[in-house]
């Protein structure tokens, strides 16, 4: 890639046993300023079969807005973000000050498909997988709840992409967040600014941060509850039905009025 070699930044041709292993017609092999590998591929191999589940799932939200999303601890934001900003290309969908320093990325409708939370080392922090149907998250988080440690961060909702989800200890050490609802945006005329209401609306304790963290976070959402904050649900077609408002004459007001 032109722009990685003009910013200095060593690419190498993926061996072609490699772009096998992978299933993709080519790819090249770069890393960010952490050390990070990265691979960049075309021509990715597509199958005709329909998806499989291991258990009774409605499927994942994936296709052209990839796979989900994912998230990495860095020791400085400001140290990784024009690697991927501006070299990659990735466009700035909105970034948070409290009750920790992050920062989200977009490169299509999906609200973010990277962010980098400042942490003080380099690691995965977690990886996304976004689920078709609020009673799969549900499901998964029973099943989670049955395993002692398991959970990592409690059932909630967050602000900037409104993903109602909760996140899972792997055995690798880094989490999973299994969502449903994740916001989808227009990349052309998205405006970033800075998130101040703290990462969720309700919910998602933050147990892998310690307990100070969890208060932080409960003190940060009571506040917004108390200004009223709220966010719509977005729902794909066929998996909702809309229901009548509470009180009729109420709504025929409302609509008078509009």
């Amino acid at each position: 890639d032109p722009r990685l070699e003009a910013a200095g930044v060593a690419v190498a041709r993926g061996a072609r046993a490699l772009a096998d292993r992978r299933r993709v017609a080519d790819l090249i092999v770069t890393r960010d300023p952490l050390g990070n590998r990265i691979e960049i591929f075309h021509g990715p191999e597509v199958t005709d079969r329909p998806f499989a589940p291991g258990r009774a799932i409605s499927g994942f939200r994936t296709g052209p807005l990839g796979m989900g999303h994912a998230v990495l601890t860095v020791p400085r934001i400001d140290e990784v973000l024009p690697f991927y900003r501006d070299i990659l290309g990735f466009g700035l969908s909105d970034w948070v000050e409290q009750p920790f320093r992050a920062t989200f990325m977009h490169v299509n409708g999906r609200h973010h498909s990277l962010a980098l939370i400042e942490t003080g080392k380099a690691g995965m922090h977690h990886l996304m997988m976004e689920l078709l149907s609020l009673d799969d998250v549900g499901q998964g988080y029973d099943l989670a709840m049955a395993e002692e440690g398991r959970v990592a961060t409690t059932l909630g909702r967050h602000t900037n992409d409104w993903m109602t989800s909760f996140y899972a200890r792997t055995p690798g050490g880094f989490l999973v967040e299994y969502g449903w609802g994740g916001r989808h945006i227009d990349p052309a005329s998205w405006k970033a600014e800075r998130m101040d209401s703290g990462p969720s609306l309700w919910g998602h304790d933050r147990h892998w941060a310690g307990e100070e963290a969890v208060a932080a976070g409960r003190r940060m959402r009571m506040e917004a509850a108390a200004r009223g904050e709220r966010a719509p649900v977005q729902v794909l077609p066929g998996n909702h039905t809309v229901m009548p408002g509470a009180c009729p004459w109420w709504d025929g007001l409302r609509g008078a009025a509009e």
